[in-house]
């Protein structure tokens, strides 16, 4: 399950440098005859299928939303030439990419969306802190999900970098933000920094003020693709014996320094805001 997991993560998260079966199996730490084996038993596809099948729909979306350059699409999402690229999006969707900006929806295409495997046990969670910060200001990527569709976050991450990094004033710490949330159940998530402030920022970039307040914090500890366990644990079982209120406000995750978005490994710290007494 675990191995599954870091794989799965490691392609939402490089699908676009077309990594090869002896990397991703690397990162989760099996050999690539094993992971194949995993991954085909959990998911249903073979590695190297899902992981074209997934750069593809990124770039139908990129397409269908009018992307200019080709080119730039079939580069941005592994392919080394508008020709690879060309014969491969018309094998998966039956069009090519010019047929699919024309039209300008992803309307009836066979996407692929981002695997999830089946959420584990809780696990064993260091004692959670009260910390109080001071007002920051977030800049960053932003897109809208529900609880059953987190497993997008990855590749939301590698689109930052891909396409917006330049536009960023010198990175600092990176932070995932989920706020404005609606009734039925969606919330935006903000991929993004802290930034000394919004002016002269590029207006494609959504932007976020955390005001100064309390939080309660807890730690997770080991490879990303487990951290919606380590929330589990914290909101699910700690936080409703715990006593506190949280507060109707953007919760975050902040990445440690030591973070490797290569590995996946690394604390990342979960903050819940606090309502004031």
């Amino acid at each position: 399950m675990v191995a599954a997991e870091k794989a799965l993560w490691y392609i939402e998260s490089h699908f676009s440098e077309d990594p090869s079966l002896g990397e991703i199996a690397s990162v989760a730490g099996v050999s690539p005859f094993h992971l194949a084996r995993l991954f085909q038993s959990m998911t249903g596809w073979s590695v190297v299928r899902y992981m074209r099948a997934r750069r593809l729909t990124e770039a139908a979306r990129l397409l269908a939303a009018g992307a200019p350059d080709i080119l730039d699409v079939a580069l941005g999402t592994g392919y080394s030439s508008h020709e690879a690229f060309t014969r491969a999006f018309g094998e998966q969707f039956n069009l090519s990419p010019m047929e699919l900006r024309e039209r300008g929806t992803v309307t009836g295409l066979a996407l692929v969306e981002p695997l999830r495997t089946v959420d584990g046990p809780l696990i064993a969670l260091d004692e959670p802190r009260l910390m109080s910060d001071g007002t920051r200001f977030i800049a960053g990527l932003g897109c809208r999900y529900t609880t059953d569709t987190t497993q997008g976050i990855p590749a939301q991450w590698q689109r930052l970098w891909l396409n917006h990094a330049a536009n960023l004033p010198t990175m600092r710490t990176a932070f995932g933000v989920f706020c404005n949330s609606d009734d039925e159940g969606s919330y935006e998530y903000i991929a993004g920094f802290d930034v000394p402030g919004f002016a002269g920022l590029d207006p494609a970039l959504s932007t976020l003020r955390l005001p100064a307040r309390d939080y309660v914090v807890a730690t997770h500890h080991g490879h990303i693709s487990a951290i919606r366990r380590t929330w589990q644990t914290f909101v699910g079982h700690w936080l409703p014996r715990s006593g506190l209120q949280v507060a109707d406000a953007p919760d975050f995750e902040k990445y440690s320094p030591d973070f490797d978005d290569t590995t996946g490994i690394g604390d990342v710290e979960i903050w819940l805001p606090l309502n004031v007494k």
